[in-house]
């Protein structure tokens, strides 16, 4: 059932705004993981790594959260609809692993803001992890780019449940 036009612009609002702050938080994200990766003081990248920790329980991960649900709410009320538009679709199938990932991403970054790390960071037992983290956000600003993308140009295509919907009952 579509939604009311107020209502929709309200949802809309919270989609683009939830969406475009994730894609903001991953982008203040990155610039800190690479901070930390081209420290040369240990006790100065450990404390980007809390940073880092921070910013990703306290903003990248609500907000992916709620641009997931404010997404599937502006679809369902919408005559865009969840599954009959393959570029509605396409964003589904970008942004719920996008935020599986970003769930298993938060157990390197607890890694590095654990107290214990600074001495394995001065030794460079966790290079990998820190390149990891720079890799993993590049990845993600990659990714939600693209769900911009096909938010803003909505490709064309409707899937076979969308077609059927469109065409009249038969008589």
């Amino acid at each position: 059932m579509p939604m009311r036009p107020r209502l929709r612009k309200a949802a809309l609002t919270a989609h683009v705004t939830t969406s475009l702050g994730w894609l903001g938080a991953v982008t203040a994200f990155l610039a800190v993981a690479v901070a930390g990766l081209t420290s040369t003081d240990p006790a100065r990248a450990h404390a980007l790594y809390l940073a880092a920790d921070v910013i990703t329980w306290a903003v990248i991960v609500p907000l992916a959260l709620a641009s997931f649900t404010t997404g599937v709410i502006q679809s369902l009320g919408t005559t865009w609809g969840l599954v009959r538009h393959w570029w509605v679709i396409a964003k589904l199938v970008l942004t719920i692993p996008a935020t599986g990932l970003l769930l298993l991403h938060t157990q390197p970054i607890g890694r590095l803001a654990d107290p214990a790390a600074t001495t394995m960071i001065a030794a460079g037992d966790l290079h990998g992890l820190q390149v990891q983290l720079v890799a993993d956000a590049a990845a993600a600003i990659a990714v939600l780019l693209a769900a911009t993308a096909l938010a803003v140009f909505k490709p064309r295509g409707m899937t076979t449940y969308g077609y059927r919907r469109t065409r009249p009952a038969p008589a």
